[in-house]
């Protein structure tokens, strides 16, 4: 394949390169998380429900259809984004989900809003699996885990924002209460196509496509600056081509490398996962807070609201703290201190709920209201952070994009199942659902304690060894190049040495 070249529209500073990639991942997140609360500001919303004479079962299914959108999309969205690339497909999610805001905006009748939210699902699924893809691949490893941490971080801010247009649009009389907040999600989708023209190709989509001086300059700028004859930059190229090499020559097809042993353990994290980011209760507070609220005592809509935006600025804030500290801890004992911090405050609202939502003895719905709160900040301080880090770093890159399709799929049917089953749960049992949420989350403690691998702080390539039983290149490993231990790197092939004698005589 003909070799290309980096964009020069890509920054040549290592920083504002970094800067550029975060914010591919941060864009992204709004407009996820901008689509995800806007549909519990609805609920809430007179104007939309009077306009649309919902019942149960139509309020769930509208707000339902996006996963399944997404569902459908997660299906073959891997291969996509193995074929096209991952900065393709960023970009297209973005117009998709664009259409599909616009749709949603300018809604008739119930069939019509029913659409344009499978059209938003149906770019999401596509965003959920390339951007973190992207990100993953060309973040330098020492801010892997801030890069991706901030994806699911800045949630809240689309949930802020949402929120904060929704309460702001409630008092209209017209049908603009609830079209302005929806073609608002048009926003997002726009900034995100304009970040992109400053962002690089995955350098290991590039190099999986021949394009090895293309990739090797994108890991130069990304981890040194662009020194290119750098060992760190050395040993990661190799690395990654000395592991694309080794899954070339097994010459396994998709299915074949699905179902192999390692492989079959990564994809038991990956999907199991997803019920812990999507069952744990969090969806509970995001999609039903003002059934929640209400069982708690608190039944005014725009009380329900302000307490929505409070909230959100509440999750907001612990999230994005906890991106600051995503590689100080490890990946197992962020999970497991989450949700065991998770178990204890639903249990507490359980219990506070069952006495004290309907006696209307204020300090008794304060404290229902504070556990909501607590609940929050234990899922946004571990949870949050390693939505979307923890997969890629564990899917090897002959699945990781197939990988992240089913990581998407389970967890888009796990998000179906809360807006579909909860409701119903709600309206049947109460305070009992939580109390059924938070057992189940204490088989999730134990699945994290028993089968995860700790990947905090290795390349891409350096999980594999968790996984395989070996690595799959000779080079030491990056931390050793860091720590000055090994500077003679041995093995680096001819393509390299002369890739780099080209580039260098370009620069000068």
């Amino acid at each position: 394949m003909t070799e290309g070249k980096v964009s020069r529209l890509v920054p040549r500073n290592q920083k504002v390169l970094l800067a550029c990639i975060i914010a591919t991942s941060t864009i992204d997140s709004v407009l996820v998380g901008f689509d995800s609360s806007l549909m519990g500001s609805f609920n809430v919303m007179p104007s939309y429900s009077n306009y649309f004479e919902l019942t149960t079962a139509t309020k769930s299914l509208n707000t339902a259809i996006s996963y399944m959108g997404g569902a459908l999309m997660a299906l073959f969205a891997g291969s996509l984004v193995d074929w096209r690339g991952r900065k393709e497909c960023v970009f297209w999610s973005a117009v998709i989900t664009m259409i599909g805001g616009i749709i949603q905006g300018a809604a008739q009748n119930i069939g019509m809003f029913i659409a344009g939210r499978f059209i938003v699902g149906f770019g999401l699924g596509l965003a959920q699996v390339s951007t973190p893809t992207l990100v993953a691949e060309t973040a330098p490893v020492q801010w892997r885990g801030f890069a991706l941490g901030l994806y699911y971080a800045f949630w809240g801010v689309g949930t802020l924002v949402a929120s904060g247009v929704c309460y702001g649009t409630q008092n209209m009389s017209s049908t603009w209460a609830w079209r302005i907040p929806s073609l608002l999600q048009a926003g997002p989708a726009v900034l995100c196509m304009i970040v992109l023209l400053f962002v690089p190709e995955s350098p290991r989509w590039l190099i999986s496509r021949g394009r090895h001086e293309e990739a090797l300059e994108v890991l130069a700028i990304a981890n040194t600056g662009g020194d290119i004859a750098s060992p760190i930059v050395q040993v990661q190229f190799k690395e990654i081509e000395d592991t694309l090499r080794w899954e070339r020559e097994r010459e396994l097809s998709m299915m074949k490398a699905l179902t192999q042993p390692a492989n079959r353990k990564r994809l038991l994290i990956t999907t199991t996962f997803s019920i812990m980011v999507m069952l744990p209760g969090t969806n509970i507070v995001t999609f039903y807070f003002g059934d929640m609220l209400s069982s708690a005592g608190i039944k005014d809509p725009t009380t329900q609201l302000q307490i929505n935006v409070i909230l959100t600025s509440w999750t907001l804030i612990v999230a994005v703290t906890a991106s600051f500290f995503a590689d100080k801890i490890g990946r197992r004992t962020l999970c497991a201190g989450s949700l065991t911090a998770g178990i204890l405050t639903l249990y507490a609202f359980a219990g506070l709920t069952a006495k004290y939502g309907t006696s209307g003895y204020a300090p008794g719905v304060y404290g229902t209201i504070a556990m909501i709160f607590l609940y929050n900040a234990s899922y946004a301080w571990g949870i949050t952070p390693l939505t979307v880090l923890y997969p890629p770093e564990v899917l090897s890159y002959d699945i990781r994009a197939v990988g992240m399709g089913i990581y998407t799929f389970t967890t888009k049917m796990c998000g179906l199942f809360v807006t579909l089953v909860v409701p119903f749960g709600l309206v049947a049992i109460g305070w009992k659902v939580y109390i059924i949420n938070a057992s189940i989350d204490i088989l999730m403690v134990l699945f994290v304690l028993l089968f995860w691998v700790e990947t905090r702080g290795l390349t891409l390539e350096e999980v594999d060894k968790l996984f395989d039983g070996e690595k799959h290149s000779d080079v030491p490993d990056l931390e050793a190049i860091k720590e000055g231990k090994m500077i003679e790197i041995e093995g680096l092939d001819a393509a390299v040495t002369q890739q780099q004698v080209h580039m260098s005589e370009k620069r000068t």
